[in-house]
């Protein structure tokens, strides 16, 4: 019912590229199991630990991992596609692996031997990474506080909206040394690591979000991942293109779910609002339209998701030959913003239009249709729309690039006067914390 993603039109980014249906077969009767199960857990408030090992031995992890490091050498189409079949079955879980495979990306991007050599390993092994960056603080800033003892250092701070912590048995949280940005891992075991789970949001509620608190941890010099300088210039990347693209990516699933269970809903019914004895909706021209209308919906984002994937991996390409240029990663983040507007649109429609074929049955507990606008209202709410909206029209209008670090945003001479309190403002909107790099 929906548009698939020819992935075998993109140039393979990480060796010779696996055939799409081959590496989806693996994975598909673990995805009709999560989907089997994503109804109850989202009725018990369930954590996906069970869901999550399944995919962990299948080696879902390494997916972007090339063939000659041990992983399944997946193109950034093929990876993109295969993540929107798992957001079908539950999105929760999609989400869950955003921080895992940003950090893996940035591997592939930075080409640094060494941090291949230590983490793709661990990552074949089947070790998950998790993500620790957003703080509930005042103001925007870093409270977490890296502290030299001896040749070792100290880690003490509290992250909020820890995406997959829960499930990682490695976490990559930003932290500062002085005025240094870090990005430091951590075992999840590892003493004085604290993960709770409290995300209360409405919707993904199960993808283990909630606090991580470092309590005097140790960290070895080794763990220390990236260090910079207030003002140092760090190298472009499209790592802020592709957190957002799993963002997209689980909404794209989302709507997918939304289909086939609003076609599950209709197609036994036998009785229809208004029309005596029995009746079979799904002949109902009006049912008939609601359904049309929620499928073409789901085509549009799948669509979307399927472009902005092609330029991801055009722009991969080209970084790896030498040639990408900087205003090439200011399109890739133009681009998914515009993407991010539509998409956002589009599945709260369908989520909301997959109600009128069904009248108040469609809204019992048990069923949790509820469960993908909600989903999507929260996955929707990363990141606010409306900046990225403004970030689109400024770019346009004025040539201003978007900001993709509000760490060193605070640096900058145009926080002075008016211009500075529409950056503050959006610096501290939604807790746009994709700052440090991976």
């Amino acid at each position: 019912m929906n548009v698939d993603f020819n992935a075998n039109t993109a140039v393979a980014s990480t060796g010779e590229a696996p055939a799409y249906e081959a590496l989806a077969a693996r994975f598909r009767p673990i995805f009709e199991r999560i989907a089997e199960g994503a109804v109850a857990r989202e009725i018990k408030r369930e954590l996906a630990y069970e869901a999550i090992g399944w995919l962990r031995e299948a080696g879902f992890s390494k997916v972007r991992i090339p063939l000659s490091h041990g992983g399944l050498g997946a193109t950034i189409p093929q990876f993109f596609r295969l993540l929107a079949e798992l957001a079908a079955a539950d999105s929760n879980i999609a989400h869950a692996f955003r921080g895992h495979f940003a950090f893996l990306e940035e591997r592939l991007n930075q080409r640094d031997d060494a941090a291949i050599d230590f983490w793709f390993p661990k990552v074949v092994d089947g070790k998950i990474i998790g993500y620790a960056m957003a703080e509930r603080t005042e103001e925007t800033g870093n409270s977490t506080l890296l502290t030299a003892e001896g040749e070792a250092w100290r880690l003490n701070g509290v992250k909020y909206y820890s995406t997959g912590t829960i499930y990682a048995d490695w976490i990559v949280a930003a932290a500062r040394d002085g005025e240094d940005f870090l990005s430091v891992a951590v075992p999840a075991e590892a003493e004085g690591v604290v993960r709770i789970d409290d995300w209360d949001g409405f919707g993904q509620r199960l993808t283990g979000s909630g606090t991580t608190k470092f309590e005097n941890v140790a960290i070895a010099p080794a763990q220390i991942i990236r260090r910079f300088k207030p003002d140092e210039k760090r190298e472009e990347t499209y790592a802020l293109s592709f957190l957002q693209m799993i963002l997209l990516t689980s909404l794209a699933g989302v709507g997918r779910a939304a289909l086939r269970d609003v076609v599950a809903f209709v197609q036994p019914r036998k009785r229809a609002f208004g029309v005596p004895g029995q009746s079979l909706p799904r002949e109902d021209p009006l049912v008939q339209r609601v359904v049309g209308r929620v499928s073409s919906l789901s085509f549009a984002i799948d669509s979307l998701v399927e472009n902005n994937a092609r330029h991801l991996e055009d722009l991969y390409q080209a970084r790896q030959a030498g040639t990408a240029k900087p205003e090439d990663y200011v399109a890739a983040n133009i681009r998914t913003f515009q993407a991010q507007q539509v998409v956002i649109d589009l599945v709260l429609q369908e989520t909301s239009l997959l109600f009128e074929v069904g009248g108040a049955s469609a809204t019992s507990v048990t069923r949790q249709m509820d469960r993908h606008w909600r989903n999507a209202r929260t996955a929707a709410s990363h990141n606010p729309a409306i900046f990225r909206e403004r970030a689109i029209g400024d770019y346009l209008l004025n040539g201003t690039a978007p900001v993709t670090r509000w760490g060193l945003q605070k640096q900058k001479k145009a926080l002075e006067g008016e211009a500075g309190a529409q950056a503050e403002a959006e610096a501290a909107s939604g807790r746009e914390v994709e700052e440090p790099a991976l």
